[in-house]
């Protein structure tokens, strides 16, 4: 039995929040846009290495405009168009791009270049090891640590750093994952600077604004509205997704992650009387008005709850500011 063709009885009154903001961020709104205008300007296919965005409608809409997600630039026609993805690479995946003749269009999120950034000057003026607070397989930690390999350490946690041995002549200083959780980051820094006071930090937080405008608007509604079960719209791969998740659940309230209304299980909103709903950075939002509308269809009455606005927008990469290819870029 489909269990989402027979709704079970909902509280009387059930009232779900759209929380803004949410949803797309200007990184995410800038690497989709990089990919519409490669297809629009030179057609498909489109190569992209890894997702664009971790979004798994995002994603199969373009497959069906005809892009192709390769895993690795082996799978790209020797002197093709290639756009990396919004998560960062290496400067190996540019160096190998150079020796294949490719022509690259990157669509990496700026603030994720700006951590890039970071390392590479700690390491080269510094003389810095750099302690990257991250999420061990995540593309956006490979990319980065693959800044300076030899100079780069990983932790995930507080544990990890009771781990690292350092002496007092190593300069050290920290980055992080742009999409963490704040207040996880928050303890694990502390914990950093608790063992190795000396460590220097970037002179501004690495985790991205939207990143924290989405997790803030989720204790809103915990702490101010008092919804009692929250809804993520994001894909499993999705980092700032996950994190949304676990700051409701961090502060006892039922949260969980579905990729669209055909994932929601009307059991979760049994005996509930208030739903917040926000989306993460790479969702895209008619998924959140089809959750919004499924939950309708459960009794639920709609409506906003405005946190903060946003207005950030980011360039284009500069081959897409001029009519035709050049050549090959970096």
């Amino acid at each position: 039995m489909d269990r989402n063709r027979f709704p079970l009885p909902v509280a009387m009154s059930l009232e779900a929040l759209l929380v803004q903001p949410r949803g797309f961020c200007a990184g995410v709104d800038r690497a989709i846009d990089i990919v519409d205008l490669c297809l629009q300007r030179f057609g498909a296919p489109v190569y992209v290495r890894k997702e664009i965005v971790h979004n798994k409608a995002v994603v199969q809409r373009f497959r069906e405009r005809g892009v192709v997600f390769v895993e690795e630039l082996d799978q790209v026609p020797d002197h093709g168009l290639c756009v990396f993805s919004a998560h960062g690479v290496s400067p190996a995946v540019f160096e190998d791009a150079r020796a294949r003749g490719l022509e690259v269009i990157d669509a990496t999120c700026p603030l994720v270049t700006k951590v890039h950034n970071e390392v590479r000057r700690n390491v080269k003026q510094e003389g810095s090891t750099v302690v990257l607070i991250g999420h061990d397989g995540h593309e956006e930690v490979e990319g980065t640590m693959g800044q300076a390999p030899d100079h780069v350490v990983l932790v995930e946690s507080v544990d990890d750093v009771a781990a690292l041995e350092f002496d007092r002549e190593t300069p050290l200083s920290y980055v992080t994952q742009t999409t963490l959780s704040v207040d996880e980051t928050k303890g694990i820094i502390d914990a950093l600077r608790a063992r190795f006071p000396w460590i220097e930090g970037p002179a501004k937080d690495d985790i991205c604004y939207a990143t924290q405008n989405r997790q803030d608007a989720v204790k809103h509604l915990v702490d101010v509205e008092g919804i009692d079960l929250l809804l993520v719209i994001g894909s499993t791969n999705s980092s700032n997704s996950k994190r949304l998740v676990e700051v409701a659940r961090d502060r006892g309230v039922d949260g969980y992650l579905v990729d669209g209304p055909d994932d929601l299980d009307p059991s979760w909103v049994e005996g509930k009387s208030r739903i917040g709903v926000t989306a993460g950075a790479s969702a895209p939002e008619d998924l959140v008005q089809g959750v919004a509308g499924r939950l309708h269809d459960l009794g639920a009455t709609v409506r906003d709850a405005v946190v903060t606005e946003e207005n950030v927008t980011f360039a284009l990469p500069p081959q897409l500011r001029r009519p035709t290819r050049s050549g090959a870029s970096d």
